[in-house]
């Protein structure tokens, strides 16, 4: 609890996301660029779907990180509830609109594996339909969260919705074992894949590419909005004097 604190106040953790944001934006762009290069030029294409599985490099990523953007959300909801940590609400509202981004990536990226491999640009499965809502709750979330600012509210209201929305998180997650459709089943968890190792492992560096983007991202817009932040107060107390 005292480190949950001592990072809460805005002056430290200013401190720390200056220095950190150029490092994880040029770490997360080589790695994005190596593995790209690496999975359309050093891996062989599937035996059934030929060179369209290559696109696996950019839509398990945008998957994993619009699940993993509402999860963020969702803590620091939590955080903010319990805590009343300002910094938590900043965090949540930077997170929202780059997972709402990479959500629509998914979908977007998804729908052209889908073409090829399926017959069809879109088939209202339960993994496809669960992702659908959880970007059209990222986009509610956004416009809750700028009527709260617009009207002077105090965060409770978009905190509490995002921590409803994770009820999204476990279905698109077993949606695929719930409900078998069009798409298939879980082929890669953390113990197992059933990908070949050949195609699969160009996957690690995109993955770890966009989280590092993502988590940039994320600093840049909390670093905006405290200076917003600031700004704004400084005219308060101008208007005041």
């Amino acid at each position: 609890m005292p480190t949950l604190h001592a990072f809460a106040n805005p002056t430290r953790f200013l401190s720390i996301a200056r220095p950190l944001t150029p490092v994880l934006l040029a770490l997360g762009a080589a790695l994005l660029l190596f593995g790209s290069w690496a999975g359309l030029t050093q891996t062989p294409p599937d035996y059934l779907q030929g060179e369209t599985v290559r696109i696996l490099y950019i839509h398990v990523p945008t998957a994993w990180l619009g699940m993993g953007g509402w999860s963020g959300i969702a803590i620091s909801s939590i955080v903010y509830l319990v805590w009343r940590h300002p910094l938590a609400a900043i965090a949540a509202r930077a997170v929202a609109l780059p997972g709402a981004v990479f959500a629509g990536l998914c979908l977007a990226t998804g729908s052209i594996w889908g073409r090829p491999t399926w017959g069809t640009w879109w088939q209202w499965d339960g993994r496809l339909t669960s992702m659908l809502l959880l970007f059209f709750v990222y986009l509610a979330y956004l416009a809750l969260s700028r009527a709260d600012a617009e009207r002077d509210g105090d965060g409770r209201i978009p905190a509490l919705f995002g921590i409803a929305g994770t009820a999204l998180l476990p279905i698109i997650r077993y949606s695929v074992i719930w409900w078998r459709t069009l798409h298939q089943g879980p082929s890669i968890t953390l113990t197992k894949s059933s990908v070949d190792n050949a195609i699969l492992w160009p996957l690690g560096f995109t993955l770890a590419g966009f989280s590092l983007l993502f988590v940039a991202i994320v600093l840049m817009r909390m670093r905006a909005d405290l200076a917003r932040i600031k700004v704004e107060a400084r005219m308060r107390r101008m208007a005041a004097a």
